[in-house]
């Protein structure tokens, strides 16, 4: 997650794409949080963040998706940061400059991967530690994809994604593309939308995935319960999946989270960049993106 820059005040972090290969949503709780079970992996694409020392607490936001963050008044970075110099008793000091490459309400977590980014950016430029648990506790109170954020490696996660466990090995050089048609879906809207609560888990999932192909095999048999949801709301979500389905390379397509991104799942980086240009070549106005996972 960590970059290097050539200013030594100023540290350098990267807040990846958070993809659910399955999501199954297994129940509801009293309170409303619905149950789930998600295998998570990470990257395809990520922000920026640059963290600099200051006597004041500063965000500003650049990038190709910027515009829809600045209008907001508390944005997840900046109560990350006041909810960690809180639990720290310390000033609520540094300049941020987030970059926003990911796409907003997208169904692959960016503003919680931000925020991950912010809390361990934070301790580091203020020369601070804390406890694990107290660092997930903080995550947990700015949503439950925070904590899956901070690990920022293949998980499974359960419960309503704060009970996480080591997710398998996967194949080394593994690529991935990521589409979003530059559709924002409202989470709250997908969930309203869901038919069905109840759901089965997720299969018993192998300590390793030997090959790229044994990998969709598995997720062949596995299921994303948002999805029809989603398409319901934005039926562009179909296109996506049928035009990465479309490509020769691809292994296998699904949605990622509550949408409208979508990934598919090639047998190396290079195949997947590959596709990735074929994809922006057709779809011009679509948010291709491609890389590696973690």
């Amino acid at each position: 997650m960590t970059k290097p820059s050539q200013d030594p005040d100023i540290l350098t972090l990267t807040a990846p794409a958070k993809i659910n290969l399955a999501l199954h949503i297994t129940g509801q709780r009293d309170d409303g949080y619905h149950l789930l079970e998600s295998l998570v992996v990470f990257g395809g694409a990520a922000d920026r963040i640059q963290f600099k020392p200051s006597k004041h607490l500063h965000l500003s936001v650049n990038g190709p998706f910027a515009a829809g963050l600045r209008q907001e008044p508390d944005n997840l970075m900046v109560r990350a940061a006041r909810l960690l110099a809180t639990e720290l008793n310390c000033a609520v000091a540094a300049d941020m400059t987030l970059e926003k490459f990911l796409p907003i309400s997208a169904g692959v977590g960016g503003g919680s991967s931000d925020a991950a980014a912010t809390l361990l950016g934070l301790l580091r430029l203020w020369h601070r530690t804390i406890n694990d648990d107290k660092l997930r506790t903080i995550a947990l109170k700015l949503g439950a994809d925070v904590p899956m954020c901070l690990e920022g490696s293949c998980l499974i996660a359960r419960g309503i994604g704060d009970e996480l466990s080591s997710g398998p090995r996967l194949p080394k050089d593994l690529g991935m593309v990521l589409v979003n048609p530059r559709v924002p879906i409202s989470t709250p809207n997908v969930f309203r939308r869901l038919k069905n609560k109840t759901n089965p888990p997720m299969g018993p999932v192998p300590s390793a995935f030997l090959s790229a192909m044994a990998l969709a095999d598995w997720l062949d048999n596995q299921r994303n319960d948002l999805e029809m949801a989603a398409i319901e709301q934005a039926p562009v979500i179909e296109t996506v999946l049928q035009a990465l389905e479309d490509d020769g390379d691809c292994l296998f397509a699904r949605m990622s989270g509550s949408g409208a991104t979508c990934f598919a799942l090639f047998v190396t980086v290079k195949h997947a960049e590959y596709a990735a240009r074929r994809m922006a070549f057709t779809h011009p106005n679509w948010w291709v993106s491609h890389g590696g996972i973690q």
